[in-house]
């Protein structure tokens, strides 16, 4: 299982939300390039990168901070946060971003996310479902739907994705533990999707947890940043290159 530690912008420093609140933010570094090194001097390979801004906005705002960090670590990252165009897509990959999350935009315009993973690749694309209740919310969780996460990768499925990131919002920021029910019956439903876990993990229990469950990656963000998990621990966990 991929340990995937998260540095979440807005105004180009690293924050944390609870529950997607805007309201409940808090800054935790000024720089998100130096935690983005903390991470890598820790000997931990992936990061998850979240423009807030550009959830909010509905396009990427926090180019510089892409592109510090791409050029100034050895990363692998993946990007999300009001991706809408293929341009933009384009232009992260050429940054040296290894895969986009896409949220919004699948939601509304499915067609065209099937059309950017025939161009791109499965490999490039993640389907980020962030979910309340089992529904998908969007736009920065500021907008509910009526389409259930099971429904939601079900079609994505029949047009070939193969990562999907689950994100549980009534778990986020809280550090109450991840939502394992919801987890275990997404990858009982679609045991061959690479299953991204976040929110919620507050503890190397929680890890072992998930790893049991069968998830091929976990996002971890406020465990680190309020020291309930030292990068030290991330780094002793067995996970895949």
């Amino acid at each position: 299982m991929r340990i995937v530690p998260a540095i979440d912008i807005i105004d180009g420093k690293c924050v944390r939300l609870t529950q997607g609140d805007y309201a409940q933010k808090k800054t935790y570094n000024e720089s998100p390039l130096e935690v983005a090194m903390d991470f890598q001097h820790a000997g931990l390979k992936y990061l998850h990168l979240v423009d807030l801004d550009g959830a909010r906005a509905g396009c990427v705002v926090n180019w510089n901070t892409v592109k510090e960090i791409t050029s100034k670590t050895g990363l692998i990252v993946d990007f999300g946060g009001g991706i809408k165009t293929e341009s933009e897509i384009q232009q992260l990959l050429d940054l040296g971003v290894a895969q986009v999350n896409l949220g919004s935009i699948a939601v509304k315009q499915p067609a065209l996310v099937y059309q950017w993973l025939k161009k791109f690749g499965s490999e490039k694309i993640i389907l980020s479902a962030d979910v309340k209740d089992e529904y998908v919310q969007i736009s920065g969780w500021q907008e509910k739907t009526e389409l259930s996460i099971q429904d939601l990768v079900t079609d994505f499925h029949h047009h070939g994705i193969e990562f999907v990131t689950c994100t549980d919002i009534s778990t986020d920021g809280m550090l109450s533990g991840p939502n394992i029910a919801l987890y275990k019956k997404l990858v009982h439903a679609f045991p061959r999707m690479n299953w991204i876990a976040s929110g919620g993990v507050s503890s190397m229990k929680d890890l072992q947890d998930l790893r049991i469950i069968g998830l091929s990656s976990v996002i971890i963000g406020k465990a680190i940043y309020e020291n309930k998990i030292t990068l030290t621990e991330l780094n002793q966990l067995t996970y895949d290159a």
